[in-house]
């Protein structure tokens, strides 16, 4: 029986991307800012945090993946790449959830191929549990030490990403 536990309520991660958004705004006042969402987990923290970022900003999207449910493949593969040219931009990777850093450590490396002015990583949830590559993350909403979390994007198979808070998956 499937069982979902809340874990992280509507109002606090709406006070959350807002304290967020302004400090973001704050740090890249008069630089060249590109949000760049992961797909697909990122799409509704990355929506709520560019309505909270009060300066101007690009936005683009990177599609990659690799998990299959709850396990992570190890294999990074690119569904979408960006359609902005980076070049000398500050980008800012916005993630739902840094969970082994072995996705996100990839992308950093690709992103730099690109030539950006600077990348920094902004996530919903900062999870060390599975961490096994170490992963710096300049912006974090929430930290946690465990759980397979759904719900505000993020899913189970596809399942649960339209939930408007986070609960813990318990199948």
């Amino acid at each position: 029986m499937t069982q979902l536990i809340p874990m992280i309520s509507e109002e606090e991660i709406r006070t959350q991307v807002k304290e967020t958004g302004h400090r973001i705004s704050s740090d890249y006042e008069g630089k060249n800012l590109v949000l760049a969402g992961v797909l697909k987990g990122a799409f509704v923290f990355l929506a709520d945090l560019t309505r909270a970022i009060t300066i101007d900003h690009e936005i683009d999207l990177i599609g990659v993946s690799s998990y299959s449910g709850t396990t992570s493949t190890r294999e990074m593969t690119f569904t979408k790449k960006p359609d902005i040219d980076l070049e000398g931009k500050d980008v800012l990777l916005v993630e739902d959830i840094v969970d082994t850093g072995n996705t996100l450590s990839a992308l950093l490396e690709y992103i730099k191929t690109l030539n950006p002015a600077s990348v920094k990583i902004c996530t919903l949830i900062n999870k060390h549990e599975r961490r096994e590559t170490e992963i710096d993350v300049t912006y974090s909403c929430f930290t946690l030490e465990k759980g397979f979390i759904v719900g505000y994007g993020l899913d189970y198979n596809e399942l649960y990403r339209n939930l408007p808070a986070i609960f813990d998956l318990k199948l």
